[in-house]
């Protein structure tokens, strides 16, 4: 409810009145709106809001979060984060970093010496700078990896709410709501050697900035995500290969359903966005309901998304793609069904329309009301037609049309729109 004051002063000129600014919505007890993408199927999206007032938090360190967390549990609460948190801090507040955490004799010179392909081979990695890495690792992910449970909603407060550092892990949790936070650098101390990957081996690493797994009815808005202090680009080589120390900025797995992720901003970052686990994860299939609208993309290297099983709804989001390394925005993989709608592309003059699709033993993508560099395309059809030879042609058929989305604005006006106000600080 919208107040207003009147404050009023006396003096011997006469009496000055004053309005005073209407009072801040409370964004702790707002719901998804109907029909706003998956997360509205059946009862929707409440999060938090049948809190009692016993249950709401206002929190400034990463301590005080983690109570209101509550060790992940299905109490109603809304959870308020005000100024900066940094997950790598004490009990006390004092900052932690990675030589804080290693145990067990870790070094990345020895754990370099002791897998080094020439002398290790193509095994897995085992033995005690492994094991030492393992202690290590799961020293770092008491601090950051932070569960939130089911009927919690997560707000920033004012413009500039910052959670640093932390791994949002909604696991197995029902009717959540994250909005209006940036959320950054998910930074792993202690990435693992995998030889075999991509035939090279590469690095792998541990933490997402969210990460959904088996959770439903789960509404994300407003927020930013990055890895804004540590991106992987000033990372050194090891091994001939980037040194990562971030996964996704948010994944949705393990049978996750009922999302809706809307006018949130991604950026500077490799892998932003994974739906579904793999490509022999059968019982994701009937889930990973995903909607995605009004979101920015800007330098994401690829998966944006990259979708198996699931049905994804992705319409009026808006790509910048960065200028080095691009790889796809949109991955069409195993039983996907994405309809995507009235997107907007902003390219370097190096990629190409074709570019922006990639196909791994997918077999189906819709698409319509493109925009790539102000010109409308049919990212089908030039899929199909560039990637013949590589990969099989995708049908327009996905088996399914959506129906819970709210106004689709043309590919022009959502660009506009977008660039304005997607991200954290910028509800309305």
């Amino acid at each position: 409810m919208r107040g207003r004051q009147l404050a009023v002063t006396a003096g011997l000129l006469g009496v000055l009145c004053v309005p005073a600014h209407a009072e801040a919505r409370d964004i702790g007890r707002d719901t998804l709106p109907a029909h706003d993408g998956w997360a509205a199927e059946g009862a929707g999206t409440t999060g938090g809001a049948a809190a009692d007032a016993g249950h709401v938090y206002t929190v400034t360190d990463r301590a005080e979060l983690v109570r209101a967390l509550d060790g992940g549990s299905d109490t109603p609460k809304i959870i308020k984060i005000a100024g900066t948190i940094d997950a790598n801090t004490d009990d006390d507040g004092d900052r932690l970093d990675c030589a804080d955490y290693a145990t067990g004799g870790y070094g990345l010179k020895k754990y370099l010496a002791a897998y080094d392909p020439r002398t290790w081979g193509s095994a897995k990695p085992s033995g005690p700078q492994e094991e030492a890495r393992q202690a290590s690792a799961a020293r770092q992910a008491e601090r950051i990896v932070l569960p939130v449970g089911s009927n919690t909603t997560i707000v920033g407060l004012g413009d500039s709410a910052v959670l640093k550092g932390a791994s949002l892990r909604i696991q197995d949790a029902d009717n959540v709501i994250v909005r209006n936070l940036d959320l950054r650098d998910a930074y792993d101390c202690f990435p693992v050697w995998q030889p075999n990957t991509g035939g090279l081996g590469d690095w792998k690493t541990a933490y997402d900035n969210i990460w959904l797994t088996g959770a439903t009815h789960v509404w994300v808005d407003h927020v930013t995500l990055s890895d804004k202090g540590h991106p992987d680009a000033k990372e050194p080589t090891h091994f001939a290969r980037n040194y990562l120390r971030h996964d996704g900025l948010l994944d949705i797995t393990n049978g996750s359903d009922l999302v809706t992720v809307s006018w949130s901003r991604f950026t500077g970052h490799d892998k932003a966005m994974l739906i579904g686990s793999g490509d022999t994860a059968t019982g994701d299939r009937g889930k990973l309901r995903v909607t995605l609208h009004h979101n920015a993309f800007e330098s994401v290297v690829q998966r944006a998304p990259r979708v198996r099983f699931g049905q994804v709804h992705v319409y009026n989001n808006r790509y910048d793609i960065p200028g080095d390394d691009y790889r796809y925005s949109l991955g069409v993989s195993t039983e996907s069904r994405m309809y995507a709608q009235n997107n907007a592309f902003h390219a370097p003059g190096h990629v190409e329309v074709a570019d922006l699709v990639k196909s791994w033993n997918g077999s189906a993508l819709h698409q319509s009301g493109t925009l790539f560099n102000g010109f409308p395309v049919d990212l089908l059809a030039i899929h199909n037609a560039y990637n013949s030879g590589s990969e099989r042609d995708l049908t327009a058929d996905v088996g399914w049309t959506p129906t819970l989305h709210g106004p689709i604005d043309s590919a022009r006006e959502a660009d506009r729109a977008v660039a304005r106000g997607a991200g954290a600080g910028r509800i309305p």
